[in-house]
């Protein structure tokens, strides 16, 4: 019965492979499938395209294009407006949970849906200023990192991030990117390799070996490093904490004696508030109240207040609208123009190749590649993403 709707939709999948051997578009294959055996016409697909390459994105629209002439009806979840294009018949727009309307795709365009998105015409251009490249920031030597059971999370991966650019790390989910930023930011163990910090001073370059050390050792070396994680209120904040003891969290360890400044981080969370256009009653809303937006913008206001020499960001706009990405995406080209070396881990390729200097693509925990975004097309880096051969990278890593 499964072979014989695989064949039915166009799915290419073998019947008789165990789950854990599948790719990450073999499991949302084996998804849709469960569905269609239950006699399901209805499919609800919540953001199915973020986990794949460009190529798995063909094949799945491929597919439920099948089973819209098989009578099927679909329901897609997206905020990739290029996709939305692609795929849909008809488009309806929410706005902080509110029903905007309803269009046909074949009569409007992506800057009129971004303006129902957000309530006003906004530009979807992303900006990538030409900005002159510093030095050698941070040095990323053959890291090797081993997950929770034991196999190579990271295998020999080498990069160099240079002081005024971003870079963008490229890859499908459970490539490394995790444990990748996780390591250089002190916070998961290795088995192999080394990170070297450098800094220009009067006296010539100042290197440090970063490896190893905790957050607490970094910043004890005058490292200033910012990291801004996936899981913004189980890693970055405290949902019950309101906005001045979350901003504390990165200063209370400094005060000298037995009381905490409170003063400086409840001015500092006043003006990330006016700054960053942060929408919350006031400080002493807890930040667990606040949408999503609005707390990345305290986590990402919060370490670039640090003035940070590198920052380390990882899906910074997942989840959010469109207005408040682009206010992230403003946030990561300013810290650029100011000399800070951006680590940038995202999953709409998109974005990474219009906001990114140069993109590493990683797959199984290894590079498969440093490219530059004007250079190369999305299929190619799409390509690079499934590809487990590490093919003249060291080359380009050392130049």
């Amino acid at each position: 019965k499964v072979a014989e709707l695989a064949q039915k939709y166009g799915f290419d999948l073998d019947p008789t492979k165990k789950v854990y051997n599948m790719s990450v578009s073999e499991k949302q294959t084996v998804e849709i499938l469960k569905v269609l055996y239950k006699g399901a016409d209805i499919l609800i697909l919540d953001e199915p395209t973020a986990v794949l390459t460009p190529q798995e994105t063909e094949k799945l629209f491929a597919v439920l294009k099948n089973m819209k002439k098989h009578g099927k009806s679909i329901i897609i979840i997206t905020h990739k407006l290029n996709e939305v294009m692609a795929i849909s018949d008809r488009v309806a727009i929410l706005r902080k949970g509110e029903y905007i309307g309803v269009v046909e795709t074949s009569e409007t365009d992506p800057d009129q849906l971004t303006e129902m998105m957000v309530g006003r015409p906004i530009s979807l251009e992303i900006e990538r200023p030409e900005v002159k490249r510093g030095g050698k920031r941070l040095r990323v030597i053959d890291l090797t990192c081993l997950s929770g059971d034991g196999v190579k999370a990271l295998d020999n991966v080498s990069f160099d991030a240079y002081a005024g650019e971003i870079l963008g790390i490229a890859g499908i989910a459970g490539s490394g990117q995790k444990e990748l930023c996780e390591t250089i930011a002190g916070l998961y163990p290795s088995v192999g390799g080394s990170v070297l910090y450098s800094e220009s001073s009067e006296k010539g370059a100042v290197k440090e070996r970063i490896l190893g050390l905790s957050p607490d050792e970094i910043a004890k070396k005058g490292i200033s490093m910012a990291f801004v994680p996936e899981d913004r209120l189980g890693m970055g904040l405290v949902a019950g904490m309101d906005m001045t003891d979350n901003v504390m969290l990165r200063s209370y360890k400094s005060n000298k004696g037995i009381f905490v400044d409170r003063k400086s981080p409840r001015d500092l969370a006043e003006k990330l508030i006016k700054e960053l256009e942060i929408v919350t009653p006031g400080v002493e809303t807890p930040v667990g109240r606040l949408s999503g937006g609005n707390v990345q913008k305290v986590l990402l206001g919060r370490e670039i207040a640090c003035q940070p020499s590198v920052l380390i960001v990882a899906y910074p706009v997942r989840g959010l609208d469109i207005n408040a990405s682009y206010r992230i995406y403003d946030l990561l080209n300013e810290q650029k123009k100011k000399g800070v070396a951006v680590v940038f881990i995202g999953e709409d390729l998109d974005v990474l190749m219009q906001l990114s200097d140069r993109i590493m693509v990683m797959c199984g925990g290894k590079v498969s590649g440093i490219v530059d975004p004007r250079k190369v097309t999305k299929e190619e880096i799409g390509l690079m993403m499934i590809r487990t051969e590490q093919d003249g990278e060291k080359e380009e890593v050392t130049e």
